[in-house]
């Protein structure tokens, strides 16, 4: 593996939580911002951050409850996150818009707040996440009666065996994931606690069900206020889960939804493009963030 670009630490302040940001690169260098998905953490972005070509200003924030940041008190909820951002982009570049980068869960959550705060986003390039499953009515009892019941019995980890156990979980997972690629992701996204034993950098309460059902209609509706373009980067190896299914089959009508959309593919990557094909990836995210704006469009101020 080659030698990795050094990372810096910060952490602040955002709606009283304590979040974790992790920044690359020299600070008066243009603002590149990047989103991290569900059980992951800002650590993701490191084979990312290595093949972009410079000079970026790379800053990635651990959500809540991931990697270093305070977890909750209790559930987590999506406009939670939506606030954090909101918050997150006023301490870093209150004046201007900015360019965003998500993937997965990060990319959900930037994909509906480039709807809901447009004038706060330049560029978007949303990878690997396109919304979830619609859902119907019909659901909401047994969610809300699930989430009672956790509620009651928070769920928990079961302590990890060693780092060489995660790393081989990680590429059977990711069957791209080169094994030093492995082992290093193995030890960022985990700690040790005051006992010795391995943990993931995660609250276990993240697996408790929303009993907020997620609604596609919903979600198309801040889609189709985005003003900025949008750029989509799926791997080319579909992603084997009954919720990737679903969303794969109603592409189309969620694509039609963004004005300004360029769609793209990376072959030989699965979900976690990121860490199976950073160069890949790098290459697109560089060329879309550094596009002029077409002709007729302003640039943002």
């Amino acid at each position: 593996m080659t030698a990795l670009t050094i990372s810096r630490s910060e952490i602040v302040q955002l709606n009283q939580h304590a979040i974790h940001l992790r920044h690359w690169g020299k600070e008066d260098a243009p603002l590149l911002l990047m989103l991290h998905g569900w059980m992951d953490s800002s650590a993701t972005f490191q084979f990312l951050v290595d093949a972009l070509p410079g000079p970026w200003h790379v800053v990635a924030p651990d959500w809540r409850g991931f990697g270093d940041s305070a977890w909750n008190t209790g559930s987590y909820y999506f406009p939670d996150y939506l606030a954090d951002l909101d918050a997150l982009l006023h301490h870093l570049s209150p004046e201007h818009p900015v360019k965003l980068v998500g993937h997965s869960m990060g990319a959900m959550i930037a994909g509906i707040y480039a709807g809901v705060r447009p004038e706060r986003i330049e560029r978007l390039s949303l990878v690997e996440g396109f919304g979830l499953n619609a859902t119907r009515p019909a659901e909401a009892p047994g969610r809300y009666a699930r989430w009672l019941r956790e509620q009651r019995e928070s769920p928990s980890f079961k302590p990890l065996r060693s780092l060489e156990s995660v790393a081989s979980q990680l590429m059977e997972r990711n069957p791209r994931l080169t094994s030093p690629r492995a082992q290093w992701l193995a030890a960022a996204l985990t700690r040790c606690d005051s006992q010795g034993q391995l943990h993931y950098r995660a609250d276990p309460r993240h697996k408790m069900v929303n009993p907020v059902l997620y609604r596609l209609e919903e979600a198309k509706s801040c889609w189709q206020r985005i003003s900025a373009p949008v750029q989509w980067i799926l791997g080319t190896q579909v992603w084997q889960h009954p919720m990737a299914k679903g969303v794969l089959d109603t592409l189309p009508e969620r694509r039609a939804c963004f004005a300004r959309l360029q769609e793209q593919q990376i072959a030989d990557a699965g979900h976690m493009v990121q860490w199976e094909q950073p160069e890949a990836l790098a290459i697109l995210l560089q060329a879309f963030m550094q596009e002029e704006p077409a002709e007729g469009v302003a640039k943002p101020a």
